[in-house]
């Protein structure tokens, strides 16, 4: 028998990580097992990098928000009253999750977002099942190793005896075969929330987004680098339209932001039209057919953030830089196009 084929290898060391894998208690009396302190490896999630989201992907969702359990995504937070449960009598956390990453992807943004926004829970959503799956291993990994890292330091701290390094860490792979070793670290720091602040979970926003958040819920949204879908009639897969814009500012509370990145320029236009922003220079048939800022609608939802602003803005700067698809961009020299809104007070009804 010959070498075994790369899927059954994949499946095999999916197998492995799902089994090594427990969510660790959050207050530092679980130890975590060596082999869940190595990240996982991205050639082991192999998958395509488009998802109909049209089509029907067996997901499972909440009826509505108050059915959202998160008890098993943030441990670390749960309400210590056991009374305080849920529409499906889960237990409730201690405070709301407040930031989206849609379409996190392989969740740059999330391990970026973490230190800068330690007291905030933050849920990245991507509706490729093998990607997903890879982020939610990958944070239990970070987890782990943050506890590690913490009960050593503690132990150092208490006894005079030296505490030897901990054993190398496999960081996220970027290799392009099997045959090449990933690169190892040791952990030496310790972040703020220790991860324990992020999660993902496998989801298709232009479904069921209104029914994981309630309205005026999230204080951050992020869509970064989103698949552009070029063709003039896959621009109805677009996640930036018309309707999907308002589903945003039902769940985005006033002064709430909603962050869009891309490295592509008709759909930055495309993105600052539909936020009725700027019509850009590129408008075609099917442009003035499609789903565009009618006067009264998203365009008094939504207003623009200056150049200054953003330039104090940390999470755009880890929105640039800290992406899989933001490194690769700039390793390519190509171009980043960056638009933020805030979301402005609902309008006065008409007497």
């Amino acid at each position: 028998m010959g070498a075994p084929a790369k899927r059954q290898k994949r499946e095999e060391f999916r197998k492995k990580v799902a089994a090594a894998t427990t969510e660790p208690a959050g207050d530092g009396s679980a130890s975590p097992a060596g082999s869940v302190l190595n990240l996982p490896q991205k050639k082991y999630y192999r998958q395509r990098a488009h998802a109909n989201p049209f089509s029907d992907h067996l997901l499972e969702y909440p009826l509505t928000p108050a059915h959202m359990d998160w008890s098993t995504h943030f441990p670390a937070y749960l309400n210590p009253d056991a009374t305080q449960t849920n529409a499906t009598g889960a237990r409730r956390l201690l405070k709301d999750v407040e930031v989206v990453d849609i379409g996190c992807g392989f969740g740059g943004l999330l391990v970026g977002l973490a230190p800068v926004l330690p007291d905030t829970l933050m849920v990245g959503m991507e509706i490729r099942s093998k990607v997903a799956e890879y982020l939610t291993n990958r944070i239990h990994a970070l987890r782990y190793q943050q506890l590690h890292l913490l009960q050593q330091t503690q132990t150092s701290a208490s006894s005079s005896t030296p505490i030897p390094a901990p054993a190398p860490v496999q960081q996220p792979a970027t290799e392009t075969t099997d045959n090449e070793s990933p690169e190892t670290t040791f952990p030496t720091t310790l972040i703020p929330g220790g991860y324990n602040n992020i999660t993902a979970l496998r989801a298709n926003t232009m479904k069921f987004f209104p029914n994981f958040f309630a309205r005026s819920q999230l204080s951050k949204i992020f869509i970064c680098f989103p698949d552009p879908h070029f063709k003039a009639r896959k621009h109805k897969a677009r996640i930036v339209s018309e309707t999907l814009n308002a589903e945003y500012a039902y769940a985005l509370r006033p002064g709430g932001l909603l962050y869009t990145i891309t490295d592509v320029e008709e759909y930055h236009f495309w993105i600052l039209r539909h936020f009725g922003q700027q019509q850009g220079p590129e408008r075609n048939a099917e442009d003035e057919n499609a789903d565009g800022p009618e006067e009264g609608g998203v365009k008094e939802l939504f207003e623009r953030l200056t150049q200054e602003e953003l330039d104090r803005d940390e999470c755009v700067r880890v929105m640039m830089d800290s992406t899989e698809e933001g490194k690769k961009v700039s390793r390519n020299k190509g171009n980043k196009y960056v638009a933020v809104f805030r979301r402005k007070n609902d309008p006065a009804w008409p007497l």
